[in-house]
């Protein structure tokens, strides 16, 4: 599920995974978790009315609201009254909704490791110039014109079946027909 309305105190919200939102005062702690009424949930096809699914939060502590200043005034009697006023509310953040939990920070940083696996290694044309997958069409045009004809021919066989990059297919073709007009 990608969203859900949930009801705290009184109030509705609609709320995704991971966000931090500001409610009315609550009696519980910081630190602590509470599950909020659900009363429809959305995201992958057809919204679901009155559906079982279970929305957590933590609660991450009280804040103010922002002030108000109220003023009353009437004309020709001098009376001016000032007040103001500030709301007590507080912060939650959505853990998770129905059955999927928000991924960790580590775990975030896990499929990057995934990425210098043999499997990518392998898809990568042999001869190809080392971290030639980062680089942007221009550091490409610049660099081509200093490399062997293998590496050339290894990266338009790269481009032609991985990025099909227009400009980057440019550059190593001239890069290609350059070597061959100089031998």
């Amino acid at each position: 599920m990608t969203y859900a309305i949930i009801k705290v105190a009184g109030k509705q919200y609609r709320v995704r995974e991971g966000e931090r939102l500001l409610v009315d005062r609550l009696a519980q702690d910081e630190g602590a978790t509470i599950t909020p009424a659900v009363l429809l949930v959305g995201g992958n096809g057809e919204p679901m009315l009155d559906p079982d699914v279970k929305v957590t939060a933590t609660v991450l502590g009280a804040v103010k609201g922002p002030k108000i200043r109220i003023g009353k005034y009437k004309k020709r009697t001098g009376y001016r009254r000032h007040t103001g006023f500030r709301a007590s509310l507080t912060q939650i953040r959505i853990e998770s909704i129905g059955a999927g939990k928000r991924q960790s920070a580590a775990k975030k940083e896990a499929p990057p490791e995934k990425a210098a696996d043999a499997p990518d290694e392998a898809a990568r044309p042999k001869g190809t110039p080392s971290g030639y997958e980062d680089l942007t069409v221009a550091e490409i045009k610049d660099a081509a014109p200093g490399w062997n004809a293998p590496m050339l021919a290894a990266a338009l066989e790269y481009e032609q079946g991985h990025a099909q990059r227009k400009g980057a297919l440019a550059a190593i073709e001239s890069a290609i027909a350059a070597k061959e007009e100089d031998a």
